[in-house]
Parts: C-alpha cells; structure tokens; sequence
C-alpha cells in the first residue's frame, strides 16, 4: 500500500462506531463478496484473515474483530460515480453496420510504456488488417465508452454473446472528454452526462470525432466469454465483480481486495460495505470510487446518474491500520 507515498496525504483511524449507518448493513453479503477474491490478496497479514473467513463466521463480528477503519484523505473532496457492464450489438465479421473494431493487445506494443496515441491508432491504420479484431461494433461512441468501462458483452446477430475484458493499453493518460467540452464551454458542469456526450458526437460526428480523439488513452481487449453469464465481468483482480458490493478504486491508496465503508450522499444515498476489486483510468486519488451497478442498458442509465459526494473508509487489517495510528502520533 503505498498511503503515506503523497505528502499531502493523511491517515486518520477511525472506530466503527464512526461509521454512519454500520449497524443496519448486509454485512454477510459483503463478506460473501470479499471471499470472491481474498484468496488473491498478498502478504502474512492476510492469511489467517481469509482462513477465518472461510469458517463461516458471524459476519459483522468477523470485520470488527480483524479490521480497523481508516479515513484516508489526499486534500481533494470524495467523489463517486458509477461504472457498468454494457451490452452492444456486433459482429465477428466487418459489415456495412458494424464497421468499429475492438482490438486485442498487439505483440509489439510495449509494456508500461507510451504506444501510439489513439489518434495515431486511429488515423494510421496501424492495428488495421493484422488479425487482432475480436469483434466489430456500430458505433464509435460505443466503442469509445467500453474502453472506458473496460469490459462488456456484444451481442451477434445468432443471439449469442461474446464477453470482452481489458487487456492492456497504449501507455498514454486518460483525459476527460466530458470536461473538455465543459473548457470549451460547449456544456455547464452540471449539464454533462455519458448519454449527454453521446447525443452531441453523433449530431457532430466530424467534431465528434475530433473529440473522442483529445483522449490520447486507448484500451485493448481479450475475449473472456468463459466466465458464466450469471456472473459480473472480471474486474483488475481477474475475478467477477458483483454489482452494488464491487468498487474501483484507486490502488496507490486503497489495497484491491481491501473492504471499504461508502457513505454516498446525493439523490440516492448509499450507507453500505463493498470491496475494492477493480481499478479504472479515471480513479485516482485517495477519496475516488467507481460503483459498479451491472450489466445492460438499465445498469449504464443508472450508473451515468451517479456524481455524487460523501466519504469513503478503507477497513484495514489491525496490524497496517495500528501502524498508520502509531506513525501519526
């Protein structure tokens, strides 16, 4: 974990009694999710934690008995939205509709290190005719909004589904479209939205496209259609992800895998344990998370709704949260 990393950056130990709303909570349906994924979690501290948590144990009882709450705060306001898992319609095959490719990693593009930009992908042809198309999609806004939420499913014109997840990108840092166009004073802040941005690229497809363009990132696929349909996508933790209990987080902060108390506020306030068991390009920052909603088309409408304030609460194995309390003092 690398919380302390940032000068600015703070650590304040809290109690559970701190935590508005702890009481009522599903605690049990938390502790299902984090046994999803607690096998993967690395270091002595962690071994006789998911040993316990296997037994079957009281639920609630079971996070306050190895875990401490910790406020960690890096000077910016807490701030979440949502993600989801969309699903399109495609093709395996190039057509007149669907003319849009999802791309696989190519071989030579380094680890780690800038590639080319989507603008150079694009513009280029470089990825063109080489085999690395999965699927085909119809439309470039679609395309552009997976790479961004980093997995989905496509449906095929047989009924059949193919399932993609992230595998790997270009090297270069997410830039926010939605707020470019707020700079260029084409929306007010409180006017943008995924369908907002939607709407305008496909009335200026030209500008549109210029504009899908400004992000220099780009995200590369791999088909992982053998994960069961009745499970969510694999998120950073090649694990699923369940919808209302997953957040993306930002890993410099927040150890993936690690449960976190979310108090949302907003228009639909959340008061609920979730584990951090994903990452996204636009997460950064120690009071940044993404909520992940679902899959399909009512889950991205209610994920686009979310913009929201409120704190989040890393829970910490005793001995890491003991640490950060004796470092402070």
């Amino acid at each position: 974990m690398a919380t302390g990393a940032q000068a600015e950056t703070t650590s304040t130990v809290l109690d559970f009694k701190d935590l508005d709303g702890w009481a009522d909570d599903d605690h049990s349906a938390a502790l299902s999710v984090f046994l999803d994924t607690c096998m993967d979690l690395d270091g002595p501290v962690w071994e006789p934690i998911c040993a316990y948590a296997r037994t079957d144990p009281d639920a609630r009882s079971f996070f306050e008995l190895f875990f401490r709450p910790v406020l960690i705060e890096d000077g910016d306001p807490m701030l979440f939205t949502g993600y989801f898992e969309p699903e399109l319609p495609g093709s395996r095959v190039r057509t007149s509709t669907y003319r849009y490719p999802l791309y696989r990693l190519p071989p030579e593009a380094p680890r780690g290190q800038a590639w080319y930009t989507r603008a150079q992908i694009e513009q280029s042809g470089v990825l063109s005719n080489r085999g690395l198309e999965i699927v085909w999609l119809s439309d470039p806004v679609d395309k552009f909004f997976l790479q961004i939420q980093g997995s989905g499913r496509v449906r095929l014109p047989d009924g059949k589904s193919v399932r993609v997840g992230y595998g790997g990108k270009n090297g270069h840092p997410y830039r926010s479209i939605g707020n470019e166009l707020i700079r260029r004073g084409t929306f007010q802040p409180h006017q943008v939205s995924a369908q907002a941005i939607r709407n305008w690229v496909r009335r200026n497809p030209s500008a549109g496209a210029e504009l899908l363009r400004f992000n220099p990132s780009y995200v590369f696929f791999r088909e992982v259609s053998q994960v069961p349909s009745e499970l969510g996508p694999l998120g950073a933790m090649n694990r699923s992800i369940t919808a209302g209990r997953s957040i993306a987080v930002d890993p410099a902060y927040t150890p993936l895998g690690a449960p976190v108390w979310i108090e949302k506020d907003g228009r639909n306030p959340l008061r609920k344990l979730v584990i951090a068991q994903d990452t996204g390009a636009a997460i950064k920052g120690a009071q940044r998370a993404d909520i992940f909603v679902g899959t399909g088309e009512d889950a991205g409408k209610a994920a686009g709704e979310i913009r929201d304030p409120g704190r989040m609460v890393v829970l910490l194995p005793l001995e890491q949260a003991f640490a950060l309390a004796e470092a402070v003092e």
